[in-house]
C-alpha cells in the first residue's frame, strides 16, 4: 500500500510543488492539500492519512496548535495512536518552534529549502515511524536541549542499562547520522542498527529517535561520544 499524505500550508505554490514531488515517488499517494490548521484536522479525521505534512504559520490554527490537539486525541483515542506522523515542514529555522514541534509528538522537521529527497525521505521515515531533521538543526537543537549545569541530572532513566554497542549508535544518532551512515561507521547491517535502536526505544519508553537523541544529550552520553 502507497504511503497516503495530506499537505497542510497556505501557500499554493508551496502545496503543489510538494504534492508533484511526492507524487512522482510509486510509493507515496498525496490523498489533500488544503490551507489552514482547521481544514488539516478536518482531513486527517476524514481520510486518515499516514503523514501529515505540516507548515506552522498558517491562519487560524497554526501547525504547532493542530500537533498539540493530534497529540491530545491520540491520547484520548488510543485507536488513533499510530496516525497520521506529523512532519514539519517551515520556511522558519527557529528554535522555539522545532522544539514544541518536536516536544509535542512531530516526527520531522525540515525547512522548506530541503531537497526533493530529503521531503520524500521525511515522509517515509515518518511512515514507519522513524524521525528526519534537517541536518542544519538536529545537533545544534539537541545540544541546547541538553541542560547547561548538572548535565544527567533532568534525564529519564532506562529500564536497563544500554549495552555499549547500543551507546555506540546512540551517541552516532544524536551527532545527526542517518541509520545508513551509522552501519557504515560502526560497520555493522542497517538491520542490526535499527534493531539496537528499537531495544533502547523500548528501554527509554520514547516515542521516536529525535526523543532518543535528546536523551542522549540530555544524559550527557553524546556530549562524551564521538
Amino acid at each position: 500500500m502507497p504511503i497516503s499524505v495530506v499537505i497542510a500550508d497556505d501557500q499554493e505554490m508551496v502545496r503543489t510543488g510538494f504534492r508533484m514531488i511526492l507524487e512522482s515517488r510509486p510509493d507515496i499517494e498525496v490523498l489533500d492539500d488544503v490551507v489552514d490548521g482547521e481544514a488539516a484536522l478536518d482531513a486527517v479525521a476524514r481520510l486518515r492519512p499516514d503523514v501529515l505534512l505540516l507548515d506552522i504559520r498558517m491562519p487560524g490554527i497554526d501547525g504547532l496548535e493542530v500537533t498539540r490537539r493530534l497529540a491530545e486525541r491520540a491520547a484520548a483515542h488510543p485507536e488513533y495512536q499510530e496516525k497520521p506522523r506529523i512532519v514539519i515542514v517551515t520556511t522558519f529555522d527557529l528554535d522555539a518552534y522545532v522544539h514544541a514541534a518536536l516536544r509535542g509528538g512531530a516526527s520531522g522537521f525540515l525547512l522548506k529549502d530541503a531537497s526533493p529527497a530529503m521531503l520524500v525521505e521525511a515522509v517515509r521515515a515518518a511512515a514507519v515511524g522513524d524521525s528526519l531533521v534537517s541536518p542544519a538543526i538536529t545537533v545544534r537543537l539537541l545540544r541546547e536541549l541538553a541542560p547547561a549545569t548538572g548535565r544527567g541530572a533532568t534525564a529519564r532513566t532506562p529500564s536497563e542499562p544500554l549495552t555499549e554497542r547500543e551507546q555506540d549508535v546512540v551517541r552516532a544518532l544524536a551527532s545527526g547520522r542517518t541509520n545508513a551512515e551509522i552501519a557504515a561507521e560502526l560497520y555493522v547491517s542497517l538491520s542490526t542498527v535499527k534493531t539496537h535502536l528499537a531495544r533502547v526505544q523500548t528501554k527509554l519508553a520514547a516515542r521516536n529517535r529525535v526523543e532518543i537523541a535528546a536523551w542522549a544529550w540530555e544524559s550527557g552520553l553524546a556530549a562524551g561520544g564521538t
